[in-house]
């Protein structure tokens, strides 16, 4: 196992959350070797589990279910029977990270409210998520990652000029939440060892909101307006501050042509048998680049349309001018980089089958790549372990919980 699997070795997780954002933020502690307990409904197991197709094999769970449940531990416990009560206070009192993404009606419905938290476990670190945040006038309100790329500004700024509005091709809001969470438990649990021995008052507790996240994912462009008041439009593939930095349809296929500075755009006029382009006013730097893209951007289509990607690219590549083609997700996954990086895995799962994966991409220098080992765990396939690997729960007491539908 690489070394980034030992990191959060010892690290206990109780993952009670749902969908996207909080498995993606507790995949990747699990990631860094962090003890992660998914907590699933039993016969139902998390919402994604039949969010398909595509499905793994015949009966196996979905592609959705497993890009961010690997390497955790999957307990059933129904949650809303009486019986389950004693047991989730248990499996608090066990952890180290609590991370949810109920409403908070459900939170106080199972007694999962701050101060009760506090009371049974002061060092837990809790990190709450939802589609925007626990106060405000929108605090109620469900978020979904459609509703809230719709929200937050993405789609305001996604899409072509004269088009409307587009979401991102996958659930953004989700997976940069997940990725604002992870850093905030890890920020809580560094903070808890410098400041909090045993006994003494509880860590930070945080308050994720997909909005929040999304709005602050948008960075030069929501700083943009905040600076000039003024509405941002979309530009499509193109860079609102840069010219040319787009996509580029060739004889072939498609190309993007990314020109950061005046020294790529006149090596590669000089490339293309264009250098007029460098030298006229119009379009010598790239402020007058930017101020004339209407001119320019057709003049370049035409050029990069006679010739095929290849040609641009040895071109390119032989003037230190970044390009790249624009590849289907089917090219990149069986590609010579990604296999150098280890990004995809196969791992086994419960039942025997191979389990394609995405690895995580935390690299750590001298150590060969990794993910964790573990394929996403079948709904329940560690309740027994759990109960008694954290709680020290006989098996009698265990078949008992059972037999009154607490566990599966």
């Amino acid at each position: 196992m690489a070394q980034a699997a030992r990191l959060l070795n010892g690290i206990r997780i109780l993952d009670l959350s749902r969908v996207l954002a909080g498995p993606f933020c507790c995949q990747l502690l699990a990631d860094l070797g962090a003890d992660v307990v998914k907590v699933e409904r039993p016969g139902l197991g998390d919402d994604t589990r039949q969010w398909g197709p595509p499905f793994l094999g015949d009966n196996g769970p979905s592609a959705y279910y497993l890009s961010c449940n690997r390497g955790k531990r999957s307990l059933a416990l129904e949650l809303s029977r009486i019986e389950s009560r004693p047991v989730l206070d248990d499996l608090l009192r066990a952890a180290d990270v609590l991370v949810e993404n109920f409403r908070p009606a459900s939170l106080a419905k199972l007694g999962l409210d701050p101060e009760r938290l506090a009371a049974l476990n002061p060092r837990l670190v809790r990190a709450s998520i939802s589609g925007f945040g626990r106060t405000g006038p929108l605090a109620d309100v469900p978020g979904y990652d459609l509703t809230v790329q719709a929200t937050a500004g993405i789609m305001s700024i996604t899409g072509e000029p004269d088009g409307p509005p587009l979401k991102v091709g996958v659930a953004i809001t989700d997976v940069l939440s997940g990725l604002y969470a992870a850093v905030s438990v890890l920020a809580g649990l560094l903070a808890r060892e410098r400041a909090y021995p045993p006994g003494s008052a509880p860590p930070a507790a945080f308050d994720l909101a997909l909005a929040d996240c999304s709005l602050a994912a948008l960075v030069n462009v929501a700083e943009g307006v905040l600076v000039t008041g003024q509405r941002p439009q979309r530009f499509g593939n193109a860079h609102p501050q840069i010219v040319p930095y787009e996509a580029f349809g060739t004889a072939d296929g498609y190309l993007v042509l990314a020109v950061g500075n005046d020294g790529q755009w006149q090596r590669f006029c000089a490339a293309a048998g264009c250098a007029a382009w460098a030298a006229d006013p119009r379009f010598a730097t790239n402020p007058r680049r930017v101020e004339n893209r209407n001119e320019l951007i057709p003049l370049l289509q035409n050029l990069l349309a006679a010739r095929p990607t290849a040609h641009w690219l040895s071109l390119c590549e032989a003037r230190e001018v970044p390009c790249s083609p624009v590849l289907n997700l089917d090219e990149i996954v069986a590609s010579p980089q990604v296999a150098a990086r280890g990004m995809v895995q196969q791992l086994s799962d419960a039942a025997g089958r191979s389990v394609p994966v995405v690895a995580s991409p935390i690299h750590v220098e001298g150590e060969s790549a990794a993910c964790s080992p573990q394929a996403p765990p079948a709904l329940g396939e560690h309740t027994n372990a759990v109960l008694r690997d954290w709680l020290g729960y006989k098996e009698r007491r265990i078949e008992r919980l059972r037999q009154q539908g607490a566990i599966g």
